[in-house]
C-alpha cells in the first residue's frame, strides 16, 4: 500500500469515512460531535442515548451489541467514564421463566459503553431494560419482536437483499471490487481441473461448493487444520442467509498464491492476506473471523473487548513505542536492535524465537508474554509485518494508542481504506525513519492524539462483527455472479455438517414451500 512518508508540521485529520465511503453521523462518533460535559457531570436517564444493531431482532450475530452514550441533563455528552457500574442492563423474555443470555456492559472510558450479549436459545421476543439508578434510560425497555434467533439456530433468511438490509450492509466494498475486477468471468469446471493440478501438490487448499445452502469441501495438501475457520464462517452464514450457489478455492497458508501477471490467465484463489505482487481474492483474516464467531466464547481478544481495555488515559500513557512478538521477519530483529540502542524511545522484545534461532543470543533473552491489553499503557504501537501482514492491526487500531505502521506490500481486506497521517503514522519498510517519527509524535501530541482517535473510530465503524459478515456475504455474492458454469458437488467432496444444538434447538419460522430457488415465509 503506497503511503506518504513525509513528516508534516501539523496534521489535520479529514472527516471520518466508513469503509464504503459514506460519511458517518450519529452512532459511533456521537461522543465527539457535541461539546463535552464538564468534569464530574452526572448522566441523565432521559437524555442518555442508546443505539446499535443489538436492538434489532433481525440482526443475528454470535454476540449482539449496542451502545450507550452518557449525556448530562443539559444535553452534553460525557467524555470520561461516569463509573463502570453506572448502567444496569437486563434482558428477559416475558414468556420464559429463565433467559439464557450472557450480558456484559463494557466501559469504554470515554463516556460511552458497549453492551454485548450472547444468546444461547431462541425466544419469541425479548425485552432489553437499560436502567440508571432504577430509572429507564432513553426508550427502555427496548422490545425485540421475535422470533429472536440465537447464533446456533439454522434458519436462513431466503432473500439475500432482505438480509443485507437487516444487517445494514454497505452496497459495495472497495477491496472486493478491486479483487474481482481482474476476472471477466469464472469457470468452476475449469478451475476444478486446473487449480488442484497447479497448487494441490505443494500448497494447502480447500475446494468448497455451496449448493442449496449446504457446504461441501475437499482438501488438498498436508496442513489443512485452518479449514476450521472457513468451515465455521460458511456454516454461520448459511444459518443466517441463503447463500448463492458458489464454487471456490481457499488458500489455507499464510502467503498469497496467485503470482501471474495480469496479462496471463490467472486463477481465482481466496486468501486471508493479499500483496502487491499477487492477485489473490482477499477475505477477512482467520484471526479476525474467529474473534467474531467466538466473541464471548473461547477467545478473549476481540474487537469489543479491546474497547474496554485501552489502558490509562492519553496523558498517563508511557510516551514510548511498544512492540512484542516473535522473530518472523528481519525487520523485527532490527526493531529489537533499535530498542537496545534507544530504550528511552522504544520498548521492543521477542517472546519467541523460531525463524532466527541461531541469532537468539544476539537478540534475546526472550521476555514473558504481555497481555495484549497492557500494550495500551504505551502511546505508540509499532505494527511490523510477520510472515505476511501482522494480523493484530485491527486490535491495535481499536485501542487508545496511535499506530506506527510499517510500509508493506502485504495487506488485509481493509488496509486500502486506511489513510496514512489520518488513521496511523507511516514508517518506512526498513524502519529507517522510526526514531524520527517517534520524536515527531512526542513533539506533536495533540495531532497524534487525533490520529489515534481517527484510527480507533475506523476500527469501531468498519471492523466489528456485523461488517465482517457483510464482507463475506458480499464477496460470495459478487463472485457467484461471475460464474459461467454451474457450481457442482464434486467427487470426494464431503458435507460440512451444521453443529448439533440438541440442548437449545430452535423452531425456524421460515419454511421452504416450493423448489430450491423459491421460498416463502410462514409463522408456525
Amino acid at each position: 500500500m503506497p503511503v506518504s512518508q513525509s513528516r508534516p508540521d501539523s496534521v489535520e485529520p479529514r472527516p471520518i469515512r466508513s469503509l464504503h465511503g459514506a460519511f458517518l453521523s450519529r452512532p459511533l462518533l456521537s461522543q465527539h460531535e457535541v461539546p463535552g460535559a464538564q468534569a464530574g457531570a452526572v448522566p441523565s436517564a432521559a437524555k442518555t442515548l442508546v443505539w446499535g444493531p443489538g436492538l434489532e431482532a433481525n440482526m443475528v450475530l454470535p454476540a449482539r451489541f449496542f451502545y450507550i452514550q452518557a449525556v448530562d441533563s443539559s444535553g452534553r455528552n460525557l467524555t470520561t467514564s461516569p463509573g463502570e457500574e453506572t448502567f444496569e442492563v437486563k434482558i428477559v423474555s416475558p414468556v420464559e421463566q429463565f433467559t439464557r443470555i450472557w450480558i456484559q456492559v463494557l466501559d469504554r472510558q470515554d463516556g460511552s459503553f458497549l453492551v454485548r450479549y450472547r444468546m444461547y436459545a431462541t425466544y419469541t421476543d425479548i425485552h432489553i431494560h437499560i436502567l440508571l439508578k432504577n430509572k429507564h434510560v432513553a426508550k427502555s425497555p427496548f422490545i425485540l419482536k421475535g422470533p429472536v434467533y440465537h447464533e446456533g439456530c439454522d434458519c436462513p433468511q431466503p432473500s439475500g437483499s432482505v438480509w443485507e438490509a437487516h444487517m445494514h450492509c454497505p452496497q459495495t466494498f472497495p477491496q472486493i471490487d478491486r479483487d474481482l475486477s481482474l476476472y471477466a468471468s469464472v469457470d468452476p469446471d475449469r478451475n476444478a481441473q486446473e487449480i488442484p493440478q497447479r497448487f494441490g501438490q505443494r500448497q494447502s487448499l480447500c475446494h468448497y461448493t455451496v449448493k442449496d445452502n449446504k457446504v461441501y469441501v475437499k482438501t488438498f495438501g498436508e496442513h489443512v487444520g485452518f479449514r476450521i475457520f472457513m468451515d465455521s464462517i460458511l456454516l454461520s452464514l448459511t444459518r443466517k442467509v441463503r447463500l448463492p450457489d458458489i464454487e471456490f478455492f481457499v488458500n489455507l497458508g499464510d502467503w498469497p498464491l496467485e503470482k501471474r501477471k495480469a496479462s496471463e490467465k490467472i486463477h481465482p484463489i481466496f486468501s486471508w492476506c493479499g500483496s502487491n505482487n499477487t492477485r489473490d481474492i482477499v477475505m477477512p483474516t482467520y484471526d479476525l473471523t474467529e474473534s467474531v464467531l467466538e466473541t464471548m466464547g473461547r477467545v478473549s481478544l476481540d474487537m469489543m473487548s479491546v474497547q474496554a481495555n485501552t489502558g490509562p488515559s492519553w496523558p498517563q500513557k508511557n510516551a514510548t513505542a511498544f512492540w512484542r512478538g516473535r522473530d518472523s521477519r528481519q525487520e523485527r530483529l532490527e526493531l529489537v536492535k533499535l530498542s537496545r540502542a534507544h530504550p528511552d524511545m522504544i520498548n521492543a522484545a521477542f517472546t519467541n524465537f523460531f525463524f532466527f534461532k541461531h541469532d537468539e543470543s544476539l537478540y534475546g533473552p526472550l521476555v514473558k508474554h504481555v497481555s495484549f491489553f497492557d500494550f495500551f499503557k504505551y502511546k505508540y504501537q509499532i505494527n511490523i509485518d510477520g510472515t505476511v501482514a501482522a494480523y493484530r492491526l485491527p486490535y491495535l487500531l481499536a485501542g487508545d494508542s496511535v499506530v506506527l505502521k510499517q510500509d508493506s506490500s502485504y495487506y488485509e481486506h481493509f488496509y486500502n481504506e486506511l489513510q496514512p497521517w489520518e488513521h496511523y503514522i507511516p514508517i518506512r519498510a526498513d524502519l529507517g525513519d522510526l526514531l524520527e517519527k517517534i520524536q515527531w509524535a512526542r513533539e506533536h501530541d495533540e495531532e497524534v492524539k487525533k490520529i489515534a482517535l481517527a484510527g480507533q473510530q475506523f476500527a469501531r465503524n468498519n471492523l466489528m462483527g456485523d461488517r465482517i459478515f457483510c464482507y463475506y456475504y458480499k464477496l460470495f455474492q459478487e463472485y457467484a455472479k461471475l460464474q459461467v458454469t454451474e457450481p457442482k458437488v464434486r467427487t470426494d467432496m464431503e458435507l460440512v455438517e451444521q453443529p448439533a444444538d440438541d440442548l437449545f434447538p430452535c423452531l425456524c419460522h421460515r419454511t421452504r414451500v416450493r423448489d430450491d430457488t423459491e421460498f416463502a415465509v410462514h409463522q408456525c
